[in-house]
């Protein structure tokens, strides 16, 4: 759906690079490296992104790093644009809160590193019901047209998994407290 409204398939891997998780950071090569687009592609997009205030960039030695400008006043909506885009607002809705014993779920994998794909990986913190829960995901996909794979943690294991992951953190996407 996305693809139809914006035509440049480097355009909308940026914005889900960028607009998925704030915390994310890239610089050019690394870009081309993951994307697999021209340099040239990616660069132009960047500054139109760089000029329309919707990227920041840092010089941190000989490289140009960007990351989202979370204080544009269109950063939440292209954030909840991409989130719908990728179902995750079916998930929550349809999953999550009727659930009941969950605490939080944090969205990992490809999409908390800003890249789409097939497969959405969720983190549960709380008690939960697995066999009621594998029948919800088994819906929410095809709801989605996605893959979901899950795992739930009480809070001392997510601990514990926090301490040994090395990639991004996993991205908040609901609270029990929101």
């Amino acid at each position: 759906m996305i693809e139809t409204l914006i035509s440049s398939k480097t355009r909308v891997k940026l914005l889900f690079k960028f607009f998925l998780n704030k915390e994310t950071t890239a610089y050019l090569r690394g870009l081309e490296n993951e994307m697999g687009e021209s340099t040239n592609a990616i660069r132009l997009e960047l500054n139109k992104f760089e000029k329309a205030g919707l990227l920041k960039a840092e010089t941190n030695g000989n490289k140009k790093v960007f990351s989202a400008n979370t204080t544009h006043p269109l950063f939440r909506e292209i954030h909840n644009i991409l989130l719908k885009h990728i179902g995750i607002d079916q998930i929550i809705n349809n999953v999550v809160e009727r659930l009941g014993n969950v605490d939080r779920v944090y969205l990992a994998g490809s999409f908390a590193r800003g890249i789409d794909g097939p497969i959405i990986d969720l983190i549960m913190v709380g008690n939960v019901e697995r066999e009621y829960l594998s029948q919800l995901v088994a819906k929410a996909e095809n709801m989605i047209q996605r893959k979901i794979r899950y795992v739930i943690f009480n809070e001392t294991e997510y601990t514990d998994y926090l301490t040994q992951i090395r990639d991004l953190e996993p991205l908040l996407l609901w609270s029990d407290k929101s």
